[in-house]
């Protein structure tokens, strides 16, 4: 396979890096070896000895079958990316041959420990960097509240625009993948998800207003979970006035703190100082994560990582 188009993966240089980050802890996890060093694209590709016409073949092999990226395994119509979400197949490929006692996945993702801990000396920061339109943020929002409470540490809201609000292309097939993984994994964790409006635009504006009103208020996880929960799986147009309140309200804000938060457009400037903070952070999409400085950390399924990170503040 050749590397994604930029229009699938606008920051290359970037996800390379995040990519060997990111394919060293797995390893370490699962037990597995990397080369050292990690080779370059082109250098695999050179290694490989590839023909540009088997590149060529391999990508229209990819379009064809409607996806944007590699480390990808294709069975019958359905999409598994790496090591986190192989062992969807692995589960599929069991019940289709019908075992009576189908074997546990070899790769499952490990699941949140929650374990005790002593508290740190000092309470450790966690960055959230977050959007109003990411399902994936919606998916980790409820669990990174949980851990920051068992860890004691303090959450900080580092809100976005989206991606396509911020100059990004976001082609469709990558959304379309997107949410019907986004699916998937709602299901595995038990999350509501499938009624979905999207708020891409005005809406996604007024709810950044709000959050940034909420968060001065001491609601701001609250209503970031609410937003996220309205339009991602109770269709609420957070677009409309009655849709927007009511996300709002059982968020704890006040009619008044709504109408106060509308009129104040300072909300831009803060996400643009979070947009840089995550660009130098070395990450460009959400949701990411950072733990008392710690090298930040990108994706919903990464949160284990992130808990790693907590456990081991806890015991130095």
């Amino acid at each position: 396979m050749p590397p994604p188009d930029r229009a699938a993966a606008p920051q290359a240089e970037a996800l390379q890096r995040w990519s060997q980050r990111d394919a060293a802890r797995w390893a370490q996890h699962f037990g597995l070896a990397l080369p050292e060093p990690l080779l370059h694209p082109d250098q695999l590709a050179l290694a490989r000895r590839a023909s540009p016409r088997a590149l060529e073949d391999g990508a229209a092999l990819r379009r064809r079958l409607g996806h944007y990226l590699g480390g990808m395994f294709y069975c019958e119509g359905e999409w598994y990316w790496g090591l986190d979400r192989l062992h969807y197949l692995e589960s599929r490929l069991a019940t289709e041959m019908k075992h009576e006692a189908a074997p546990a996945p070899l790769f499952l993702p490990p699941a949140l420990q929650l374990a005790p801990t002593t508290p740190a000396v000092e309470t450790p920061v966690l960055d959230f960097f977050c959007s109003l339109r990411s399902p994936y943020t919606w998916l980790a929002t409820p669990r990174v509240r949980t851990l920051a409470k068992h860890y004691g540490a303090s959450l900080r809201l580092r809100f976005v625009l989206p991606m396509v609000m911020r100059g990004l292309p976001v082609p469709l097939v990558k959304r379309l993948y997107i949410l019907k993984d986004a699916k998937r994994e709602a299901l595995r964790l038990g999350l509501p998800f499938g009624d979905v409006a999207d708020p891409i635009g005005l809406p996604t504006e007024r709810g950044l207003a709000l959050l940034h009103h909420a968060v001065q208020e001491g609601y701001g996880e609250e209503f970031l979970e609410s937003f996220l929960r309205g339009v991602f799986a109770e269709g609420i147009d957070a677009g409309s006035r009655r849709g927007l309140e009511r996300i709002a309200i059982r968020a704890g804000l006040s009619r008044a703190n709504i109408h106060d938060a509308l009129a104040d457009h300072s909300w831009r400037a803060v996400a643009d100082a979070h947009r840089e903070e995550l660009l130098a952070s070395g990450l460009w999409g959400v949701p990411s994560f950072r733990v008392a400085g710690l090298p930040a950390l990108w994706g919903q399924d990464r949160l284990w990582m992130i808990e790693q990170d907590l456990r081991a503040l806890s015991a130095s």
